[in-house]
């Protein structure tokens, strides 16, 4: 019963209208997103597609309790038009924001987790493989927001997709831009700064420059 009565005291009416905004009506009762009091929800546009079981509480937005940021005044945000696909659980973590752009595309693999305050921005497409955590503050971008052009006044500075494989750990703080990728198996130290694609399985990547600190590891949460 005590189970029960905490599970019914989450359904609070944001949860009701998000899981209603975007799911047919036989889904959204089984409401498989849960989403705090706490978030901001600024647009709820594009889609989001569900590609395994649906069940109750699969993905949860702005839940959670770290010492580096104060649950009641920090809230998350959902500021979505473009499409999201999940394929297993997500758990992003209170004062996350999550903004996609009209006709951009973020998949996430299963298990999925994001600590509090990161920011993930989508203008083309941000690809997580399964099991991929990101620590606090954490930032993924696949823009530059403002435009740059040449002298010819042709823009140059467009938006690149990033692609994260399986079973990756990024440290607190860590910048990931536009044209990243970052192989299975890898550990991202904290502060780092990526702004190409990595080679190699199964390593440390850190600093800035970023550069391979150690090699033949494995990880766990």
């Amino acid at each position: 019963m005590g189970k029960v009565l905490k599970f019914l005291g989450r359904i609070n009416f944001k949860t009701i209208y998000f899981n209603l905004k975007y799911f047919p009506l036989k889904t959204a009762i089984k409401f498989p997103v849960m989403v705090s009091r706490n978030v901001l929800l600024h647009k709820l546009k594009g889609s989001i597609t569900i590609n395994c079981p649906v069940r109750t509480a699969l993905i949860q937005i702005g839940y959670g309790e770290v010492g580096v940021s104060d649950f009641k005044r920090s809230r998350a945000i959902w500021n979505v038009e473009g499409d999201l696909i999940f394929n297993g659980r997500a758990y992003i973590m209170h004062g996350s924001k999550i903004n996609v752009s009209k006709g951009a595309q973020v998949i996430v693999g299963d298990d999925f987790t994001t600590s509090t305050e990161c920011i993930i921005v989508a203008e083309k497409k941000i690809t997580f493989g399964n099991n991929v955590g990101l620590s606090w503050e954490t930032m993924v971008m696949d823009t530059d927001f403002h435009h740059i052009y040449n002298e010819d006044g042709v823009k140059f500075n467009h938006p690149k997709e990033i692609v994260f494989g399986d079973n990756i750990w990024v440290g607190c703080r860590c910048t990931i831009l536009k044209g990243s990728v970052i192989p299975s198996g890898s550990v991202i130290a904290a502060t780092s700064l990526i702004a190409k694609k990595l080679t190699g399985e199964n390593n440390v990547f850190g600093g800035n420059p970023i550069s391979v600190l150690k090699s033949n590891i494995t990880w766990e949460f």
